[in-house]
């Protein structure tokens, strides 16, 4: 069923159907020019295709909006989007916006947008969604709602002053943090920090980890020292070095004092190493125990959900103390072979003796190879003394290999999107701005 009316808020993450019955993507943000005299013209739709790669469609290839589906015709462009000057993005910055009504009667924030077909795949706004400022102090309040004419709302946002972003971040909620971290990426500076500010600590910190270091460095130095702390804190100890190695030394220290004091020490450990070397590189947080432990003490450690995979993939057994750096270290179990013994057997039976570890100075280029001849998902390392000091992973070695701009786009990739996963031709007209 189609309609004349729709919602930015509740397209955002609409299928997007070919006239074939074939999903070719998701809705991820409606497209508008301004217009001096008239509400902003609906030009198109962003939507994210297969390979997470987000693409123009032009609201003249749309033949039909509703029951929470998109129905195109027409060519869709595969080149990935890019903003031009005079477009704006609703639910990247209008959404949370600040306008007095035309009234007099007090001002209020954009919550939601309602767009309108007002001629054959003409799209334009005609209606806002807005909630006032809340009256009451308490947590749980909120402002009344009320819907109004485009025509009916003045922007007046201040300079300077920060734009909500809690309906856009809410949006957001259902993308896993590299997605998340590639869809900060396409803001504009200034909506990125204020989306950033609005994630929570741990949020913030897992989407941080997926971004390259120069962004990164942007969104920390936006921060203030305490809540920059804060989500340091929730990064990895390997990741939050990294960052902060990119900092001047005053604000990494800075940080490192206000961090919590277990957290601070590994990630100051580790900055100990040099970044191309095997403790560089490593992860201090391996699951360790005892060789007394037994099958179904470690496969419940490797069962927690918040352990990455790699990780999870096999277990540390050294002497005691059981936190790097360790005893002794002894061998590693990996999870496959627990699965095959019986769950009272001890993991000091089950040693994997042929896995030698390597030194906290080795080079990162020798931890490569060695994880690439044995095909092995991790590789134990140890210091002088042979105590386990931590683990290097694949992804660590994945980080170092990849160029630094990995995670941006670049002309190869373009090419090949566009040669092999070629525009799908349908019927349907063109408009004045084709497939962009």
């Amino acid at each position: 069923m189609s309609t004349t009316r729709a919602f930015a808020a509740r397209l955002v993450g609409c299928s997007v159907f070919d006239p074939n019955g074939d999903r070719v993507g998701r809705v991820r943000d409606v497209i508008v020019v301004r217009r001096t005299k008239a509400s902003p013209r609906v030009i198109g739709m962003v939507v994210e295709v297969p390979g997470k790669r987000r693409v123009f469609l032009s609201i003249g290839r749309i033949t039909s909006i509703g029951s929470g589906q998109i129905i195109t015709t027409g060519l869709i462009n595969l080149r990935r989007f890019e903003q031009r000057g005079g477009e704006e993005r609703i639910m990247a910055e209008l959404l949370g916006r600040r306008v007095s009504l035309a009234d007099g009667s007090g001002d209020a924030h954009i919550e939601d947008v309602a767009i309108e077909e007002v001629g054959l795949g003409e799209w334009e706004i005609t209606q806002v969604f807005l909630r006032r400022p809340k009256t009451s102090p308490s947590p749980f309040a909120k402002g009344a709602t009320l819907f109004v004419p485009w025509n009916q709302i003045v922007e007046d946002t201040a300079k300077g002053e920060a734009q909500s972003a809690t309906q856009l971040v809410a949006s957001y909620a259902d993308l896993l943090p590299a997605d998340l971290a590639n869809a900060l990426l396409d803001l504009p500076d200034q909506r990125k920090i204020e989306v950033a500010e609005e994630l929570s600590d741990d949020r913030l910190a897992d989407v941080l980890e997926e971004m390259p270091e120069a962004e990164q460095v942007d969104i920390l130095e936006h921060l203030d020292d305490e809540r920059a702390a804060d989500v340091l804190d929730q990064m990895q100890p390997d990741d939050a070095a990294d960052l902060i190695a990119q900092l001047s030394s005053e604000r990494g220290e800075a940080l490192l004092e206000l961090m919590e004091p277990e957290e601070a020490e590994d990630v100051r450990f580790l900055l100990s190493y040099a970044p191309d070397t095997a403790g560089g590189l490593m992860t201090p947080e391996p699951i360790i125990v005892s060789s007394d432990a037994t099958v179904a003490e470690g496969l419940a450690l490797i069962r927690r959900h918040e352990l990455a995979p790699a990780l999870g993939a096999a277990i540390c057994v050294t002497l005691p103390p059981y936190e790097p750096p360790t005893g002794r270290f002894l061998g590693m179990v990996h999870f496959q072979r627990m699965l095959r013994y019986p769950p009272n057997e001890r993991l000091g039976t089950l040693l994997d003796q042929t896995l030698e570890p390597v030194r906290a100075d080795t080079s990162a280029a020798e931890v490569s190879r060695i994880l690439a001849s044995y095909n092995l998902v991790s590789v134990p390392v140890v210091d002088e003394n042979h105590r386990l000091v931590g683990v290097v992973t694949i992804d660590d070695v994945l980080d170092y290999l990849l160029p630094d701009d990995w995670r941006s786009t670049n002309d190869e990739t373009d090419r090949f999107a566009d040669t092999s996963t070629a525009a799908v031709p349908v019927r349907g007209r063109r408009t004045s701005r084709g497939t962009r």
